[in-house]
């Protein structure tokens, strides 16, 4: 850009805020304070126990094409390593450092190989792109609402464990659903210290072409299936948007 273009754009600029509208006189605080007033009131007016969240949860997934498993504490894994084998998967991507990846790699028949992510991907990109089957990851919350999960990828579950592999498996725990994403927001306070990588996962991979004609997987898994794990004995309770 030439010298007299810059000085050209500086004074249309400058031509164009003298004759802008002055900014309304609201102070952070109290949008803020409006926007919650707003969702609370929402929820105020429709509020849902979790059993009534998991449920909608469960709807909106299924509306995405993702599958939701129901289990419990103590039997998800061995139902999720039935499922793995049953599907042919042969090569799982998982994090071995976290209570649920050793579960259930703990849990998988000798037909199912356990991999973690230990090595730079340049190091093994070949083998990660054509050998391994799906990918492990647990959920920091999840969206009612929208059937969302929230995941928040660190070393030992990149981004690439919930991108590459065809199928991803995501875990969730079901007192961690949120009603929707103002609650999720305020009640795990991110405005305290959000990650730097936040990914919202809504269904498997999709996009469509000019003729309206969806395909699955072209950027990322062509299928999700989302295990919650749910508690017997708070399932019912009822806690208007927070999760339990």
């Amino acid at each position: 850009m030439s010298l007299d273009t810059t000085s050209a754009r500086s004074r249309m600029l400058g031509r164009l805020r003298s004759h802008a509208p002055a900014a309304p006189a609201t102070t952070v605080e109290a949008l803020d304070a409006s926007i919650d007033a707003h969702f609370a009131a929402r929820r105020a007016h429709a509020p849902l126990a979790l059993n009534e969240r998991i449920a909608q949860f469960q709807q909106m997934l299924e509306a995405a094409h993702a599958e939701l498993i129901r289990a419990d504490a103590a039997s998800w894994a061995a139902e999720l390593a039935q499922r793995l084998a049953a599907a042919g998967v042969r090569s799982l991507l998982l994090d071995t450092a976290c209570a649920e990846g050793q579960a259930l790699a703990a849990a998988l028949p000798a037909a199912v190989q356990a991999r973690s992510y230990a090595q730079p991907i340049e190091q093994w990109k070949a083998e990660l792109f054509d050998t391994v089957d799906a990918g492990f990851t647990v959920a920091r919350s999840g969206l009612a609402a929208t059937g969302t999960l929230v995941v928040a990828p660190d070393a030992n579950a990149p981004r690439t464990v919930s991108l590459v592999p065809p199928l991803h498996i995501a875990l969730i725990h079901a007192r961690t659903l949120h009603a929707d994403l103002h609650a999720a927001v305020a009640a795990e306070r991110w405005s305290e210290g959000m990650p730097t990588n936040l990914v919202m996962i809504s269904g498997p991979s999709k996009t469509s072409d000019i003729q309206q004609t969806t395909a699955y997987g072209a950027h990322g898994p062509r299928a999700l299936w989302v295990v919650i794990v749910t508690d017997d004995t708070g399932v019912a309770s009822a806690q208007p948007g927070a999760a339990q």
